[in-house]
């Protein structure tokens, strides 16, 4: 039985379109098609048991101190508008902790587009019937599945408010990563005359997956979930990390034309430039950029203060004042990672990959010139 959302899909006039053959399918197994994808997208979210779910879940989240900048950016749009949230991605903790630093203040939870792959076994069931997550198939290009997500995401941009990341899935180089327009090109066909669309950053201390991440560089394949948990769990050991989540100020939509390729690439170039300006400076990323195979203590704070300063004068989001606090903040998280080490008063590199991971964090604000919004 179709629910009221599938049943608006369906008669939106893009797939209606492609249900008439427009794309050279038609009839019957073109319905077939597009509602069995409607079934896969098909979320529901039990708000109260979706905060329950943090105490499952401490074992994780009291490892992360969640930190929120500019919140008030949310706060005043929250009243009056259907808000879309779009966002970096550095880990699979960034859907736990972004969520909860809107519950944490009070906001209405918003439905989070994930990736597919998160969507097996019992997490699966309870991203589909509780946290109120959307599967998607990343670079898919059948026809069918394209009309029927964007539909989808239109129609749910009517009831609630939505997380994405239009990077698609984590950095695995560290970087910034170019974003895609699918997602925004869907929130903006939903024609919400009060749409507006928030550019979050999200950056850590330490990534818990950094390790896995930063081998691989380049993602080749999608590997089974259960296996990067597994992982995951593996490096927890002694985890510890700030998430700081930067809210920037609120992009109005409706002047848009969704129709038009070259306005929604424009967008989404805004909305990349706003979270890389938001993105949060950190002494352990600074630590990274600074650093040599083997540099003195000194040498490496005069570094840092000369990156500071360049930082600074770019108006770059700075969570460090200073050459020293940077060191005396990162060396040793850095050294209980494993990422360097400090002998004989000379820090010296012992994980090449995971330290360029970190400096290629903050690689954009040097490239492009940004202010935090």
């Amino acid at each position: 039985m179709l629910d009221d959302i599938a049943q608006a899909v369906l008669a939106r006039e893009e797939v209606a379109r492609y249900l008439r053959g427009s794309d050279g399918e038609r009839g019957d197994d073109a319905r077939e098609r597009i509602c069995g994808y409607l079934d896969e997208l098909r979320t529901t979210q039990r708000y109260p048991i979706y905060r329950a779910l943090q105490h499952p879940l401490y074992p994780i989240l009291r490892k992360i101190e969640r930190k929120h900048e500019q919140l008030h950016h949310v706060l005043n749009a929250v009243g009056g508008h259907r808000i879309v949230y779009a966002s970096n991605h550095k880990s699979h903790t960034d859907y736990l902790v972004e969520p909860l630093v809107l519950d944490d203040n009070g906001i209405r939870p918003p439905l989070i587009a994930a990736g597919i792959n998160l969507f097996g076994g019992p997490l699966g069931l309870l991203h589909r019937h509780v946290t109120g997550a959307i599967p998607i198939r990343r670079n898919a290009k059948d026809p069918a599945y394209l009309i029927t997500l964007k539909a989808y995401v239109a129609e749910i941009l009517k009831q609630h408010d939505l997380f994405f990341y239009p990077e698609g899935g984590r950095s695995y180089s560290g970087e910034l990563k170019p974003v895609k327009t699918g997602l925004l090109h869907a929130a903006l066909t939903a024609n919400q005359p009060d749409l507006v669309i928030i550019p979050t950053a999200i950056a850590y201390d330490l990534v818990l997956e950094d390790h896995i991440l930063a081998r691989q560089r380049v993602k080749k394949r999608q590997r089974p979930f259960a296996r990067e948990l597994a992982e995951m769990v593996r490096y927890a050991v002694g985890y510890r990390s700030r998430a700081f989540v930067t809210f920037g100020a609120p992009i109005p939509a409706a002047d848009d034309h969704p129709q038009s390729r070259g306005t929604v690439v424009e967008l989404t170039r805004l909305v990349r430039g706003r979270i890389g300006a938001q993105y949060k400076v950190l002494p352990t990323a600074l630590f990274a950029a600074a650093m040599r195979p083997s540099i003195t203590e000194r040498d490496l704070e005069d570094r840092i203060d000369r990156l500071i300063e360049e930082l600074s004068a770019k108006r770059a989001n700075l969570g460090v004042a200073s050459g020293r606090e940077a060191v005396e903040e990162a060396a040793e998280p850095l050294e209980t990672r494993g990422i360097v080490v400090l002998d004989r008063g000379r820090f010296r590199v012992r994980e090449r990959s995971v330290l360029r991971y970190y400096a290629r964090t903050i690689e954009h604000l040097f490239a492009t010139p940004g202010r935090p919004h």
